[in-house]
């Protein structure tokens, strides 16, 4: 068996106190947030790092040369949505590692669980072989766990 590699638990306190933090981001976001279907987010242009300089520069430049703004353009429009994105992008930008890190441990320790419970699932289905005292019963309780799949030979075995 792997070596375990999340032995500290994290404290229950810790898991409710960052809950509460992410409702309260939701919560204070929320007003402003804008949802997008799936079709408009493909029709959408999308800002990447090289074109947030581009917005940056476009932006300055049209204050500095207000001659050059076409009278449809709404530079106060353009003010918030430049604004907006860029700060948008950092809170993004950290949200993102926030879901990853708590993705991966996640991960890590959901992966070594189920190792963990295979291991004693394993061992009680060969005590329920040897007829040991009460191991048919938790060998049966757990089985019933196991997506039934067809064999080969048409039968069914839920441990393939």
């Amino acid at each position: 068996m792997k070596e375990n590699d999340h032995l500290q638990a994290i404290p229950e306190y810790y898991v409710q106190q960052a809950l509460e933090l992410l409702n309260q981001v939701n919560a204070l976001l929320q007003p402003y947030e804008q949802t997008l279907t799936p079709e408009e987010r493909k029709s959408m242009l999308t800002m990447g790092d090289k074109s947030v300089a581009f917005v940056e520069k476009a932006y300055d430049l049209a204050v500095q040369n207000p001659t050059l703004v076409p009278s449809y353009l709404n530079m106060s429009a353009f003010d918030v949505d430049k604004n907006d994105a860029l700060r948008l992008r950092t809170l993004l930008n950290t949200a993102q590692q926030v879901v990853q890190g708590i993705a991966d441990t996640e991960m890590v320790s959901g992966s070594e669980a189920f190792q963990e419970a295979l291991v004693f699932y394993n061992n009680v289905k060969y005590a329920a072989s040897q007829d040991v005292h009460g191991a048919k019963a938790v060998y049966e309780e757990l089985r019933k766990r196991f997506p039934r799949r067809r064999h080969r030979h048409g039968e069914d075995n839920p441990e393939d």
